[in-house]
Formats: structure tokens, C-alpha cells, sequence
């Protein structure tokens, strides 16, 4: 694959590792190389974990390709849920008879963050986390891959309003305090503490596991009748003056690039 770099660590702990520089954008390649992933997780009867990881310390999954316009998608197989294709992904990797875990080190913002609400588990760097949902900031509400769906589930109404509306950023302290993420661990002692997580699961029975999975998932997990909505007022909103003006503005200022603004893109995304 040319972006996501898969290491089988033993038959039932795989671990994929995110490539996709400079910023480590989602864009179609991605979808196409997750949906590949996630067919081969579902055939493979003695996988039980699987580990999200960045080779971008800096970046996890930055947001969306603002330039991506999905034509790379044409000749693809229909989506399996019929879904959008992000949010296809998104539906079966929550769906999985794995168990999920993201171990995220960099920033994961938008569609990134929408992502690590998919999966199952989520590991924070303290010091090096940066996650958030900043398209307020851009006049794009809601946005497309299921945050407002997901997030009022795992934080409560009010902290959910506050992570959509404020658009900010939130490190690995205060999103471990909101239930944004699992547990904040120091950097220096993440990669171990998930890699003996992981192992710990991986020696589970993946018939068990599905089974506990379907029953948590049966009680937490989005009516799939709620992404529709929100997937077509945000293509909606894209195409307003706002939009395109913030979006302007903002590839002109370094957007997708590393920098200052890509960097900060939570507290600036008001400003343009």
C-alpha cells in the first residue's frame, strides 16, 4: 500500500502505521487502502487487534484533503454500507470483530479526528496530542464524518457542543479528562504501554471479542440513519461563498503544509 504501511506483529496483532507526507492528509488513496484493510481484517479469523499509528510524529491524520474531489473513487467498488466512502470506512472499522486501538502522537484534526472516534480505543501522547474539530472555524458545520453523531456518545452533550462550536484544539491532558481519548500517557512511555495493551488483547479469542463488541456496539454506536443528514449539509455548506473564502485564504497562509497554520490550525481557524 502506498500510505498505510501494515506490520503483522504476530497472527493476531497487526499494527498500521499512517505515510502520507507531508501532513498526512485523508484523501481518496486513504479511503481506497482502509477499505483493503478492513475487507482483509474482516477474512482473518485469528486477527483480534489492530494498532493505529502515525510515521509523521508531528501530524497523525492532519484533516481531509481540501483538494481531493473523490474522482479516484470511480472505478471502486460501492460503498458496503451504502454510505458515503468516508463514512463506509468509518461505519465498518467501528463494526469490526477486532478490537481498535489508536495510538496517536501529532495532531488529528477534522476528518483525523473523526477517524480515532471510529476506532475503539484511543491512546494519547500527553505532551505530543493535538485533536480537534475545526470546521466551525471554516463555516462547515456539521461535520461530514460522523462527529456529531459520535462525540454527544462518548463526552455528553455539553462538552461535545463546546469541542464543534469552539473549534479549538485539545491536548492530551484535557481530552483525556473529557473522554475525548482513553488515557494520556508521557510520549516517552506510549509506545510500549500500547504495544503491551495490544498484546494483552491479542492473546484474546476473536469469537469472544466479537461477541463483547456487538453487545457494547449494540448500546453506543451511532443509528447509521444519522450520517446522511450530516454527510449532505456539509457538502452543502462547501460550496457557500464562506467556505470558499475561508478555504482561500488559508491554502494562501500555508494550509496542508507544515508550517504555523497547520500547526495551530485549531486556535486560528477563526481567523480567516
Amino acid at each position: 500500500m502506498a500510505q498505510l504501511n501494515v506490520s503483522k506483529e504476530s497472527p493476531s496483532f497487526w499494527r498500521v502505521s499512517f505515510d502520507n507526507p507531508p501532513v498526512n492528509l485523508f484523501d481518496a488513496q486513504t479511503i481506497i487502502e482502509t477499505r483493503a484493510l478492513i475487507d482483509a481484517a474482516e477474512k482473518d479469523p485469528a486477527l483480534t487487534v489492530i494498532v493505529f499509528e502515525s510515521a509523521n510524529p508531528d501530524y497523525f491524520i492532519a484533516h481531509w484533503d481540501l483538494n481531493e474531489d473523490l474522482a479516484r473513487l470511480a472505478d471502486q467498488p460501492p460503498p458496503v454500507t451504502g454510505q458515503h466512502p468516508f463514512i463506509d470506512i468509518l461505519v465498518r472499522l467501528s463494526k469490526l470483530p477486532v478490537l481498535t486501538i489508536s495510538k496517536i502522537r501529532g495532531r488529528a484534526r477534522g476528518a483525523g479526528s473523526e477517524f480515532l472516534l471510529a476506532t475503539d480505543v484511543r491512546f494519547a501522547s500527553r505532551e505530543r496530542t493535538l485533536i480537534g474539530q475545526f470546521e466551525m472555524g471554516a463555516g462547515s458545520v456539521p461535520p461530514g464524518g460522523g462527529a456529531p453523531a459520535r462525540l454527544p456518545r462518548l463526552v455528553g452533550r455539553g462538552r461535545a457542543l463546546e469541542i464543534l462550536a469552539g473549534a479549538d484544539d485539545f491536548d492530551g491532558d484535557l481530552a483525556e479528562r473529557y473522554g475525548y481519548v482513553n488515557r494520556a500517557v508521557p510520549d516517552a512511555e506510549l509506545d510500549d504501554f500500547v504495544t503491551a495493551f495490544a498484546n494483552r488483547v491479542a492473546r484474546a479469542d476473536r469469537a469472544t471479542l466479537a461477541e463483547l463488541k456487538a453487545w457494547v456496539d449494540a448500546l453506543t454506536l451511532p443509528d447509521e440513519r444519522e450520517y446522511p443528514p450530516q454527510a449532505a449539509a456539509f457538502a452543502a455548506r462547501l460550496a457557500t461563498p464562506r467556505v470558499q473564502s475561508w478555504a482561500a485564504a488559508t491554502f494562501a497562509a500555508g494550509l496542508q503544509q507544515p508550517g504555523d497554520l497547520e500547526e495551530r490550525l485549531g486556535t486560528r481557524a477563526f481567523e480567516f
